[in-house]
């Protein structure tokens, strides 16, 4: 498969430019991605049906979260998904801020704080979170890569204490060994071999089980390719497969927390601990999405 300009795709299709890339802001277009500010659309894409305003909705979640994060509609899916997800996954790692100073955050670009002192990298980390999230919308149509692997990290850990570490590399693998919870992880020296076996892994398989999801998410999580952040980079890459996918996500809130990591930690031995919690909190997404009237 090639790609071509939005001109000649304009062309072929009989439409403006405008309208060319307008499809491939709203995810209407298969395997379109952005070179800068420039759509390549795939030689072989096919013209998308047109969509009235009221039917938006039957886009899907996908084409609903690009085009509210382009946007920047406010109160709509796209909010929710970066505060509930920001939050509750940075908090699982031990951030203190509070659910509505991450949404303070978020929509002011501000901290208030009552009382007290708040962690400076708790509030970097909860920013960065928020581009991370929109990474991963924005390029959720596309094959996985190493490459964006590292930059998630990198947009992550960017200006917190431990960028300034010297043994420590922001979008970089792990230099020394370490362990997720009580569980030994790959070595450092074996991590880019393995790394690439998991994003073979995640491009070559046509169709996905929801096990499979699980599976590949487990699989990220024993390699640990980064010294710090790999929590947050996997369930980034997780909703992110979802998205890809067309599968409901799911965020696993505070509430599911312990279960989640006990799913982890038994998943080669007993499945259903892992696959009954995502399934729980995939149940309160699919409520998220039947309040905005998103089909799934």
């Amino acid at each position: 498969m090639g790609f071509v300009s939005v001109a000649e795709t304009a062309k072929k299709w009989g439409v403006s430019e405008r309208s060319v890339r307008n499809y491939c802001a709203e995810g209407r277009v298969p395997g379109a991605f952005l070179t800068g500010k420039t759509w390549n659309v795939p030689d072989d894409a096919a013209k998308p049906e047109r969509v009235g305003k009221r039917d938006s909705r039957s886009l899907g979640l996908l084409a609903v979260l690009q085009a509210e994060a382009r946007g920047n509609v406010s109160g709509g899916i796209y909010h929710m998904v970066q505060i509930e997800l920001t939050y509750n996954s940075n908090h699982m790692e031990g951030s203190r801020l509070t659910q509505e100073q991450t949404r303070f955050i978020f929509e002011t670009n501000t901290l208030g704080v009552a009382d007290g002192a708040v962690r400076a990298d708790d509030v970097v980390e909860t920013a960065n979170h928020f581009k991370c999230v929109d990474m991963v919308i924005e390029h959720a149509a596309r094959p996985l890569s190493e490459t964006f692997v590292k930059e998630l990290h990198r947009t992550l850990k960017n200006g917190t204490s431990d960028a300034r570490k010297e043994w420590f590399e922001v979008g970089g693998y792990k230099r020394l060994p370490n362990t997720v919870g009580d569980m030994p992880t790959a070595p450092p020296e074996e991590v880019p071999a393995r790394m690439r076996e998991f994003i073979d892994a995640c491009n070559t398989r046509e169709t996905l089980s929801f096990d499979d999801l699980l599976d590949l998410h487990h699989r990220f999580e024993r390699i640990h390719p980064f010294q710090d952040g790999n929590g947050r980079v996997g369930r980034l890459l997780l909703f992110r497969e979802c998205l890809r996918r067309g599968i409901v996500p799911f965020i696993i809130g505070d509430d599911l927390k312990f279960y989640y990591y006990r799913g982890l930690k038994e998943w080669e031995r007993d499945r259903a601990y892992l696959r009954d919690t995502c399934l729980t909190a995939q149940d309160a997404f699919k409520k998220m999405l039947d309040y905005f009237r998103i089909p799934y």
